[in-house]
């Protein structure tokens, strides 16, 4: 716990880290072939070595957090793509090849933390009682794996949210929790399935949650997210918004913000009290080093 013991006392103190930008569309990006209904988590077995370069490249940017590339290792994504037998062995070797790639970037202070998301390509969503008993184990095989902590992403619902949060918490690992919201027809920020950004904010705010990230949002969203965080949240934040659309199951790189733009964006961004700051979909190694001038 050294390792994140140290970050937090930094963060506390007024300091800004840099964390990774995207792994799953950089693995896409790269020519990595996509599993069906998991999305871009099979180049974790399948091309292991262009995974652990991505998060080489982060950290050779200087991000101080990468991300594992599990963010569609869910039991229930791998049962849907007719891999559920290899549960353990995505998550695990997920997180392996992350630390792998900080000892080969020979960062010993750098964090590794694992990814978990429910997030569903079939639409199948898991029972609540099976969600909980699935991101138990997942989260167990991560901090044995060696992750330091744990990064909630793409919580859209308020109950399967703080039953992800719950079942994390189980590991022993620190849990930061990443929502993703957009405008809804009233203008009203949302998470991305409907309830009102406030309302989620408000059901985490006494779980033991030191840092929450507005993440996988728009560019163009952030700053109406940050107003209400500013409102209505204690703790620490953290920003990785994404670029780019997403169409057929494949992430559409056109017309993606440019390094230099998104870095301006994070400028304003940071002058508003975020702590952390990185990239999700889209966002490349080339955004980072940008990001890495300002932080």
């Amino acid at each position: 716990m050294a390792r994140y013991d140290n970050l937090m006392d930094r963060l506390r103190n007024g300091e800004r880290i840099l964390i990774d930008g995207a792994t799953g569309t950089e693995v896409e990006r790269r020519g990595v072939p996509q599993l069906d209904n998991a999305w871009n988590s099979g180049g974790v077995l399948s091309h292991p070595d262009i995974v652990r370069d991505i998060h080489e490249d982060y950290f050779r940017h200087g991000a101080e957090i990468v991300i594992s590339n599990t963010f569609a290792t869910s039991r229930h994504a791998l049962r849907d793509a007719g891999v559920e037998n290899q549960f353990e062995e995505f998550n695990r070797r997920g997180v392996e090849l992350a630390c792998e790639a900080r000892e080969k970037s020979r960062r010993p202070d750098v964090l590794v933390a694992g990814g978990i998301s429910y997030w569903s390509w079939t639409g199948n969503d898991p029972a609540l009682n099976e969600l909980e008993s699935g991101v138990t184990e997942q989260a167990a095989i991560m901090a044995r794996a060696g992750a330091d902590l744990l990064m909630l992403e793409m919580m859209v619902e308020i109950d399967r949210m703080l039953v992800t949060l719950d079942a994390a918490q189980t590991s022993g690992l620190p849990v930061w929790v990443g929502l993703s919201c957009e405008p809804n027809a009233t203008g009203t920020i949302c998470l991305l399935k409907g309830e009102p950004l406030t309302d989620a904010l408000a059901a985490i705010a006494d779980r033991n949650v030191p840092l929450i990230n507005i993440m996988h949002t728009d560019v163009r969203h952030i700053d109406a997210c940050l107003d209400i965080v500013q409102e209505h949240w204690d703790g620490l934040v953290g920003v990785y918004a994404h670029t780019g659309d997403y169409a057929d199951g494949k992430w559409i790189f056109d017309n993606t913000i440019s390094p230099e733009d998104y870095a301006a964006h994070s400028s304003r961004w940071l002058r508003r009290n975020v702590h952390v700051i990185g990239g999700c979909c889209g966002i490349r190694p080339d955004h980072i080093a940008a990001l890495s001038a300002i932080v």
